[in-house]
């Protein structure tokens, strides 16, 4: 993947083909980021054994996360970086809390690979927070 998007440190490419999604994630969380893509939030490197956080704005952009709301469990999310490569993870859990909840952050993984997706509901009244973990082959 590219190292650099507009500027800013990229940490990994994220595709969600069920809403279309393609977006890369940028290295580091500010506000300033969070308006030009959406950004590691907390967490392990992308792909690491962990939980890898995501965040990003509800806004209608083609590379932002206005559409998590559409998400079921049992899609895939794909998560690409240039240490790991990509790998294939499955929705497990879609819930909403309120801005103060931050358990969804924990880093208690039982040695796997997870990824939390998090954005906020149209009025930022609470947060959508999408749960994946790797898809492991049988």
């Amino acid at each position: 993947i590219k190292e650099n998007y507009n500027g800013y440190k990229i940490s990994a490419l994220l595709e969600i083909p069920k809403i279309d999604l393609t977006t890369y994630v940028l290295s580091n969380y500010s506000e300033r980021a969070l308006n030009v893509s959406v950004t590691k939030f907390w967490g392990k490197n992308p792909n690491e054994i962990g939980n890898f956080c995501i965040a990003g704005h509800n806004f209608k952009n083609k590379n932002m996360f206005c559409n998590l709301k559409n998400l079921e469990i049992g899609d895939k999310v794909y998560l690409s970086d240039n240490k790991i490569g990509k790998v294939e993870y499955e929705i497990y859990d879609l819930y909403r809390v309120v801005p103060e909840d931050v358990s969804c952050l924990s880093q208690l993984t039982n040695g796997k690979r997870e990824i939390t997706l998090i954005t906020c509901t149209t009025d930022s009244q609470k947060r959508i927070i999408v749960k994946a973990k790797e898809k492991l082959s049988i």
